[in-house]
């Protein structure tokens, strides 16, 4: 996982010079589509869809894959990177005929390519770990690359993540708290997993402007409150009278989860857990009937 977290500005700079094939498969500005996925593909689809959707790109919904309702779209784009996550698969095959069905995955030699129309394989960001980082962020990277943000500032920021000086008071703390706004919720949302998945830590993640209706009062002097991509002085000194640790990210949310994705490692190591063998999680859910 360590160093899966530090090649993700590697993949990411790849994902740009593929950026031009990757256009090809994508839904074009102005259609209606969803994205879905589980896990940490959920939560990069959610930041995928409000990125899409505020960049004047078209109607766009985010669900996991088990919910997808339905809903006339002129596509919808799964991400899912072992290409066998059953939810996913199941929601792409009653989508047959109603709307385009695009997969990113990666790995082209697994059942997703049998219930896609289009695929676009990003096999050189896969992953060995059961946790992942650098798929999903190269997800995100292609993704926002082909509604025009500036991805090389970004490549920069995670390349000082990866070499900066952890701040212990982060690490293997009680209760971790991360918020987003916009497109960044889904990276509060996906930091939040890291933590839970590789740490066993109690984790969680909000909108940042619900957080004071009702999730402030378990905060206290064992919490990290991290915040991605806001900017609201009057919430950060709120959190603070608990006695919380804030953390005020001031770079961009997707380079800033590549710390996040750190932290959980480091907390990991420092309870005696092996961040690449979470409890009770396998690197695909995979299930037959109900």
């Amino acid at each position: 996982m360590q160093r899966e977290i530090a090649s993700q500005p590697d993949c990411w700079a790849r994902a740009l010079q593929s950026a031009g094939q990757a256009a090809t498969v994508l839904p074009g500005r102005g259609e209606r589509i969803a994205v879905i996925g589980c896990g940490t593909s959920w939560h990069i689809a959610s930041a995928i869809a409000a990125a899409r959707e505020a960049a004047g790109h078209g109607e766009t919904d985010a669900f996991t894959a088990s919910e997808l309702p339905a809903r006339d779209y002129d596509a919808v784009l799964a991400v899912t990177r072992s290409g066998t996550t059953a939810e996913v698969l199941d929601a792409l095959r009653n989508l047959r005929g109603r709307a385009r069905r695009i997969g990113i995955t990666a790995d082209a030699a697994t059942p997703i390519s049998e219930v896609t129309d289009q695929l676009l394989v990003l096999d050189y960001a896969d992953e060995q770990s059961v946790v992942q980082t650098r798929f999903a962020t190269t997800v995100l990277t292609v993704a926002r690359a082909h509604i025009g943000h500036d991805l090389g500032p970004v490549i920069e920021q995670a390349r000082a993540a990866v070499t900066a000086d952890l701040d212990e008071g982060l690490l293997d703390r009680r209760h971790y708290v991360f918020l987003g706004r916009g497109w960044s919720i889904g990276i509060a949302r996906e930091a939040a997993l890291k933590v839970q998945e590789a740490s066993a830590s109690w984790s969680e993640a909000y909108p940042s402007l619900e957080y004071r209706h009702g999730p402030l009062s378990t905060a206290d002097e064992d919490s990290v409150v991290w915040l991605f991509g806001v900017d609201d002085s009057v919430l950060v000194n709120d959190i603070r009278r608990t006695g919380a640790t804030v953390v005020v990210t001031e770079g961009d949310p997707q380079a800033e989860l590549v710390l996040a994705q750190r932290v959980a490692v480091a907390t990991a190591q420092r309870r005696g857990l092996d961040p690449d063998q979470p409890r009770h999680l396998s690197r695909s859910v995979i299930y037959t009937g109900q």
